[in-house]
């Protein structure tokens, strides 16, 4: 069933969507609302019921892709996303996209939103990354001082189809491996591995207690084991560990600051890193005063400790560029205390216009932002908030708290299809704490169907992905569209 269809008023009845709503384990019926006197019903009815899914969205129906007569210019779509950022960083923005296809997928989200909105859907919404490409998977420090492997970069987050998600994952382990020298079958059967590995995961996260499954994350060390890497993929991971650990505030002060006559301040590296005036800086601290009301009470005594020192502004990522991203510098207890935040904008997700309604109380768009990684990731971090700034939303996060990820531009086709694999089970555990794992691992089933349908539909995007690439850099080269550096 093609998204928004009407189902006829004679079926409406005894269509499986309506079973499964009426049970509150898919969102909005249950989210924020415990349904604590209900009985749960069995995991095998459960299954049964998104099994049933199947006869009004096959799993063989995700392999079609034609660009429908009516697909807008891809270019029109980044123009529109492009209104509201800061005038002098798009062509920044432009030229970061136009360095590859993958660089064009990551900074096209609004593309991709609208070409998976034409697309059969299973009418199952979770709370979704709505960007979950490949390079939105990476290692985080924990409060315990621990490495894992988790979602990253929630901007997109929103109520949306979990196998937007998916797709989303897929096309980027396509592109991925085009651009390593992959051939046809080493693409497909890199994404064959990420779909089963999801559609495996789903099921396991269906038989867990609800707390094992909201407690569950993934140490670093123990990844390629709970995913059957060799000791190649040992090597990888022990390498971005390493380099993670390594990443903290003591090494961004080295980084980013110097000594000058009035004290700390950033270094100047116009555009990436500009220097706030006092009047902006002053406005920063007024939101993150404003922010400190949206942490835990002992988050925010603990941030009593600590006072401003210096601001600037900060251009970050590929689909980011051109929003407001401010990063700050506080000091605690002692000089060699340093804590670094970051205060960013929070933009409309590119996928809203074709989903749900974004509740009430998160149409502030930084608390969009928050929740959803508080809901999807399993290891959080303490200091995320949200606040206003000149009458714009943001999201406050820590920087560099031993983040890191795996370098996958060079990766052969084994280690890309293990890791392709292994960050589409995290995304499965993710899906699974806000909808019904039962449910998704009924549609999924036990065999290679799906896996077929969206490794093939992978292929047929992928050829979009590059032709929608050229388009920008014909338009580049025409001088219709601004790009930094020129190509």
């Amino acid at each position: 069933m093609a998204k928004n269809q009407a189902v006829p008023a004679s079926k409406k009845a005894q269509h499986p969507l309506d079973r499964i709503h009426a049970t509150h384990a898919f969102i909005p019926g249950g989210l924020y609302k415990p349904q604590l006197k209900r009985s749960l019903e069995p995991i095998s009815e459960r299954m049964a019921l998104g099994q049933a899914l199947r006869e009004h969205c096959s799993r063989e129906s995700h392999a079609e892709w034609t660009a429908p007569e009516n697909r807008p210019d891809p270019l029109t779509l980044i123009a529109t996303s492009n209104r509201g950022r800061q005038a002098h960083l798009v062509p920044l923005r432009m030229g970061r996209m136009a360095a590859s296809p993958f660089a064009f997928l990551r900074g096209s989200a609004c593309v991709m939103a609208w070409d998976l909105a034409q697309l059969p859907d299973t009418g199952l919404n979770v709370v979704i990354d709505g960007d979950a490409h490949l390079d939105n998977f990476g290692l985080f420090g924990t409060s315990e001082g621990n490495v894992v492997f988790d979602l990253n970069d929630f901007d997109e987050t929103m109520v949306g189809p979990w196998i937007w998600d998916l797709k989303r994952l897929s096309a980027s382990v396509n592109i991925a491996g085009r651009e390593n020298g992959f051939n046809r079958r080493e693409r497909h059967s890199a994404v064959m591995q990420s779909v089963s590995s999801y559609r495996r995961a789903i099921a396991r996260m269906s038989t867990m207690s609800a707390l094992e499954l909201w407690q569950r994350h993934t140490l670093a060390e123990h990844f390629a084991s709970e995913f059957s890497g060799d000791g190649k993929i040992r090597s990888i991971i022990r390498k971005a560990e390493e380099k993670a650990l390594g990443q903290n505030n003591l090494t961004f002060f080295n980084k980013v600051m110097e000594k000058g006559p009035k004290g700390l301040r950033f270094r100047q590296d116009p555009p990436l890193l500009e220097r706030a005036d006092e009047k902006t800086k002053s406005a920063l601290i007024d939101a993150l005063t404003n922010y400190s009301q949206t942490l835990s009470p002992e988050r925010a005594y603990m941030l009593r400790r600590y006072r401003v020192v210096d601001a600037a502004h900060r251009v970050v990522g590929v689909g980011s560029v051109g929003t407001r991203a401010w990063v700050v510098m506080l000091i605690g207890n002692n000089p060699d205390d340093p804590l670094f935040l970051q205060v960013k904008e929070a933009v409309k997700p590119a996928a809203a216009p074709y989903a749900p309604a974004i509740p009430k109380d998160f149409r502030h768009q930084g608390r969009r932002v928050v929740h959803g990684q508080r809901l999807l990731q399993a290891a959080g971090d303490p200091l995320l908030g949200w606040t206003m700034m000149e009458d714009r939303p943001y999201y406050v996060r820590q920087m560099r708290n031993m983040k890191g990820g795996v370098p996958t531009e060079w990766l052969a086709p084994a280690p890309l299809a293990f890791f392709a694999g292994g960050f589409s089970a995290l995304l499965a555990r993710a899906h699974s704490r806000t909808g019904d794992a039962s449910v998704i691992a009924g549609y999924c089933g036990n065999s290679r169907a799906l896996d077929e349908a969206i490794a093939e539909w992978s292929e047929h995007y992928g050829d979009q992905i590059e032709r929608d690439h050229q388009l920008l850099l014909k338009s580049i080269k025409a001088n219709k569209t601004q790009a930094e550096p020129k190509i």
